[in-house]
């Protein structure tokens, strides 16, 4: 591919329709489900299909090399990754995909807001009315999900879903201290993050089922992998398009995290949500936010 535009546009693009079709299956999977073996499998999938591309390509002893002290940073990343995908699967169980998307969409400003108190920087006045068009995007949620009997202020799916959403954020300023600031290489922080990740929520998941047992039977569907292998092939795009020379993180994102429209298009349809015109006005000023602080940074 070529640098520029004609560059980064199809990776992007591919990534984004990824992670839109990686919320559909993680939707589908955990569906009556029990979330916790769901998320070990789909994890521990799209970990072992890394794991093969790395040793095809043959990088992997390159891409494990790693100090000790980077291997424990990485691990706290693949702890608050792991915290923050409990919180978004239980809450994904639990919610329309109508709703649960769009708000995991808005995750850049939760990293816009963190960026305030960690770089001491204010928003300029096109920054406040995107901050407003998205937490507008979230009362007009909220009123849908009154009618669905979802209250903002007590369901706990509409809880876990800011949580992880909040820890999702805390990530990607996590991401720019490990890559940006001690610079680690990108594909170790990758390999080391999936194996971790896995022995995680593995942990996680036998306290669960031996401490707090949800009651539900796991039942395997052909989602559950596919969840794995579309994420590590949307993050691969997305990586692969950052590497390229000229391009916008800023306009990178904004494009990836329109993979809510892929969600919210195919998603109310399959699993027959309710209210979709006024859903689909929430998540129109969700993404007119976005837009806005794409442009404040390009």
């Amino acid at each position: 591919m070529n640098s520029g535009a004609s560059g980064w546009l199809l990776p992007i693009l591919g990534s984004a329709i990824g992670l839109g079709f990686y919320d559909l299956c993680k939707k589908h999977a955990v569906r009556d489900n029990s979330v916790m073996p769901v998320l070990f499998f789909a994890t521990l999938s799209g970990t072992l299909f890394f794991l093969f591309g790395a040793v095809v390509s043959g990088q992997v002893f390159a891409i494990a090399s790693c100090e000790w002290v980077h291997w424990w940073l990485i691990l706290l990343k693949s702890l608050l990754v792991g915290a923050s995908w409990i919180c978004v699967y239980y809450a994904m169980r639990e919610l329309p995909i109508s709703i649960a998307s769009p708000i995991r969409a808005s995750a850049p400003l939760w990293t816009f807001i963190g960026s305030l108190f960690l770089y001491n920087e204010f928003p300029s006045l096109a920054q406040a009315l995107a901050m407003v068009s998205i937490f507008g995007g979230y009362y007009l949620f909220s009123v849908m999900g009154k009618l669905e009997g979802i209250s903002f202020r007590r369901h706990r799916g509409i809880h876990l879903i800011l949580l992880g959403t909040l820890l999702g954020a805390a990530s990607a300023l996590y991401d720019k201290y490990l890559l940006g600031v001690i610079r680690i290489p990108r594909n170790t922080v990758q390999f080391w993050f999936s194996v971790d990740l896995v022995l995680v929520l593995w942990l996680a998941w036998r306290i669960r089922r031996t401490a707090f047992p949800d009651g539900r039977k796991f039942i395997w569907r052909w989602s559950i992998p596919m969840t794995g292998i579309l994420l590590i092939m949307a993050d691969w795009l997305y990586f692969y398009a950052v590497g390229i020379p000229d391009t916008r993180i800023s306009i990178l994102s904004l494009v990836r995290r329109c993979s809510c429209l892929v969600t919210f298009g195919i998603g109310v349809y399959y699993f027959r949500d309710l209210n979709i015109r006024g859903k689909a006005a929430a998540m129109a000023l969700i993404l007119l936010g976005l837009i806005i602080f794409a442009v404040c940074r390009s």
